[in-house]
Order: C-alpha cells, then structure tokens, then sequence
C-alpha cells in the first residue's frame, strides 16, 4: 500500500482553481501537480510542459488508443487527459499528486483510484464567476457565456465529491485546502505504515 495520497481538485472556470494549486505547491513540498494533456491552444502565460502538454489532436487521439490516459474527457470543444505513467511514478516516490481534472475525470479516477480524496471548489456566486472570467480578458463574450453554462452543469455534480469548499476569500479556500490535505496524511492506517518502527518500540 503506497502512503502517498491521490487528491483530485475540481471546479468550474473561473472559480479559482488554479490559483489555489499554484499557492499550495508553493508551500508544500510533499506536494506534485500531474501535468494534464490538452488539445486546446496555449493561453499567453502558459508554458508547454509546465502548465500543460500541449498536443495536437492526432497526438492525443493515438495516446487515448495506446490507454495511456488515466482518465479523459472533452471540455469546451478541447481534450484533457492525465498520463497514468506520470501518476504513478510520483506516487511510488511518495509525493501526494494533485489531479486538477473536471467531473468527468473525476469520476474516472475514482473508478481506478477508490482511494483518492476529491475536494469541489465553488465561487460564492455565479456574478462573481462571470466578473472573473471576463477579468482574465482572455475569451470572446460569446465563449464566457458557454463557460458560464457549463459550469452550472459542473456545479450540479458537487454532490459527489468528499469535500466542498467555497473561494469566496482565497485565504481561506487555501487553508481550507490545506487542512484536508493534512488530515488525510494522518490517518490511522497511513500513519502506522508511515511510523512502524516508532510504534513499535512504543507498544
């Protein structure tokens, strides 16, 4: 049984997802993000193999027939899939790995993976996903409006996630995250493996 933990963190565009994962690999080293396989175009602040592997359709289409994908799913007219070789080298080095997918992946992974921990991001209203989608400046209106869209069918899935927080103060999301990700390292069992030879010159 590996001691590394499998975290899956979902949320709609522009509920500040991504954000809160760049704060809490800052501030944990324990901590690696899977860097996701997309077919979408590159915003201006992103880099190849850093924020994605960006990758042409065929590309993707041959990864998806070779099963190379842990999980996958269209999004917004772009595939996203997760290497499951990434994956699972990280864990076998003992990093928690964050999964940064949507619902449908989600329910993908937790198919494979039972024992991961998925944690829903909500914005505290949809006027305030709409402000921050348009404050990216970033997508056409038409596009923030099928964004919009989609996320309430993103948010409808909320109710099959372990954890629930909503970024209505990005501070407090963050610890919110953060105080998940702790206690699930000490669970009892995880905690037995981890400190055998302590326990047992305790007991």
């Amino acid at each position: 049984m590996t001691m590394a933990n499998l975290f899956i963190i979902t949320a709609a565009s522009g509920a500040g997802k991504t954000s809160l994962i760049k704060a809490l690999l800052a501030n944990d080293p324990q901590l690696k993000l899977s860097i996701s396989h997309t077919t979408r175009k590159p915003r201006p602040s992103e880099i190849d193999g850093v924020d994605y592997h960006f990758v042409d359709d065929a590309t993707f289409i041959s990864m998806l027939g070779e099963a190379q994908f842990l999980e996958s799913a269209l999004v917004h007219e772009a595939r996203y899939g997760t290497s499951q070789a990434g994956v699972d080298q990280q864990l076998a080095a003992g990093f928690d790995v964050i999964l940064e997918i949507d619902w449908q992946g989600a329910a993908q992974v937790r198919r494979l993976y039972p024992q991961a921990i998925s944690i829903f991001i909500l914005p505290p209203s949809i006027e305030t996903l709409e402000q921050r989608l348009n404050g990216r400046g970033q997508d056409a209106a038409e596009v923030i409006a099928k964004r919009v869209a989609a996320a309430r069918s993103e948010m409808a899935h909320v109710g099959e996630f372990d954890y629930v927080t909503i970024n209505d103060n990005f501070d407090v999301a963050l610890q919110d995250i953060a105080a998940i990700f702790r206690a699930e390292r000490l669970v009892g069992s995880i905690q037995m493996q981890r400190h055998a030879g302590l326990i047992k010159t305790l007991t």
